[in-house]
């Protein structure tokens, strides 16, 4: 790990978003040379799953060595934030450095995405980063380190980064472009960078994201905050730049990488918006036991079922049921999947989920297949599903047994581009926690 050299000390670091994650990690890391760290967050009492508050973040960064203001801030509000900075310029005299780390995620297509989900994403990530920065600015100027890190990715043009998420990735290249237009507009008087992970980070947001068992593939936040430390110890001349987490430690001389790893030894997902060897990848974790769930990349196959909207039946049709049930084909790894999924339907089941699930499947076995856990006692099979569609999820099939059989998360799938989702995210959520039980059987 990057040891502290103590020249942080007494300076004032203003951080969105440090109440828990990567921002609370940053301000530990700077806590320890003696640093004060305004705590700007929106969370001042407990929440129900989240874990901190900026209250006991306060109380860790002080028994670390730094001071703390703990600050209310929902980075949406300009009000809020300029009475924070006021607060921090009054109790420490000013701000030498801005981590705009706050940040809200969406990991839904266009049509999924509900107009106020759009809102949140583009004014916590764009507008709050634009805006904490523009509030700071006058004193980060005044300031003989002045400096804004931004917790955003490289821009990434490579289409995989916006076709299942497109609100999320724009909202995060917002933040990017600030680092562009704020570098060049302050050259000489702030440095302006962005700090961008090269491996999945375990946090509370990965918790959800990833599911049971995910943290294994991630490091944690340490690596994040060693990052920060050194671009944040580095002079205004250091400006303009899209850091990736690794490669600036290993040019700092960092060579033991196992330290930063939740599961040492364990195979590492990369994180979104950068590019890698799909096939080199796979072997890696192949080699140490581990799914390949991610595959994209430049070499991706952007190929996507365009059919016709499958949703709900229309005219004469309407109603009627299209069904040849797996059954009825001959063996391959998908139909004797689906008879092992339609073995374990039940009444029960059926009563919890309540929803109808369409699967349109390329490669070999390829087309229309459905899980029907909402009509009557449930059924499985291929062909279009009776009724309307609540969820379609677009997959290859050799992903799609994968999935089934425990070796490939829905999540990460869906994160990587592997799997395309259409309809209500929360059933399809549902269908995740179900897999469990046919994984057993698979």
């Amino acid at each position: 790990m990057l040891p502290n050299t103590g020249k942080l000390r007494g300076c004032t670091l203003f951080i969105t978003g440090a109440s828990r994650g990567i921002g609370k990690a940053i301000a530990l890391k700077a806590a320890k040379d003696g640093a004060n760290i305004v705590i700007a967050a929106k969370t001042g009492v407990p929440h129900r799953t989240l874990p901190g508050t900026i209250y006991t973040a306060a109380e860790e960064i002080e028994a670390a060595g730094g001071k703390a203001l703990p600050c209310i801030v929902n980075v949406r509000e300009e009000e809020q934030i300029a009475e924070a900075v006021n607060k921090a310029v009054q109790t420490y005299g000013g701000i030498d450095v801005l981590v705009n780390n706050a940040s809200a995620i969406s990991l839904t297509g266009t049509l999924e995405t509900p107009t106020k989900k759009v809102d949140l994403m583009m004014s916590a990530n764009t507008r709050g980063t634009y805006l904490t920065s523009k509030i700071c600015l006058p004193y980060l100027r005044k300031s003989k380190i002045g400096h804004i890190l931004n917790i955003s990715p490289p821009i990434n043009l490579n289409p995989v980064w916006f076709r299942n998420h497109c609100a999320y990735t724009i909202s995060k290249y917002g933040m990017s472009m600030c680092v562009l237009g704020m570098a060049e507009e302050f050259r000489g008087e702030v440095a302006v960078n962005a700090l961008w992970p090269q491996t999945a980070i375990y946090t509370s947001a990965m918790d959800m994201l990833g599911g049971a068992g995910v943290e294994k593939q991630c490091r944690k936040t340490d690596i994040l905050a060693d990052a920060a430390y050194c671009i944040l110890t580095k002079p205004k001349s250091f400006t303009g730049n899209f850091v990736i987490d690794e490669n600036l430690l290993r040019e700092e001389g960092v060579k033991n990488f196992d330290v930063y790893a939740v599961a040492p030894g364990h195979p590492l997902l990369p994180d979104f918006f950068l590019d890698v060897d799909p096939d080199t990848l796979a072997m890696k974790m192949e080699a140490h036991g581990a799914s390949p769930v991610f595959r994209e990349g430049k070499k991706q196959d952007l190929a996507k079922h365009e059919g016709p909207d499958k949703t709900k039946a229309e005219g004469p049709e309407r109603g009627k049921h299209h069904v040849h049930f797996a059954a009825e084909k001959s063996g391959g790894p998908v139909v004797e999947t689906f008879k092992i999924i339609k073995g374990a339907i039940n009444e029960e089941v059926v009563k919890s989920v309540q929803g109808v699930y369409q699967f349109e499947l390329s490669g070999e076995e390829g087309g229309t297949w459905y899980i029907d856990l909402k009509n009557q006692g449930g059924s499985a099979g291929s062909g279009e599903p009776p009724g309307k569609v609540d969820v379609i999820m677009s997959m290859s099939s050799t992903d799609f047994v994968k999935m089934f059989s425990g070796k490939l998360k829905p999540t990460m799938a869906f994160m990587s581009g592997k799997l395309t989702i259409k309809g209500d995210m929360a059933l399809a959520i549902k269908l995740e926690k179900l897999m469990g039980q046919f994984n057993a059987k698979l």
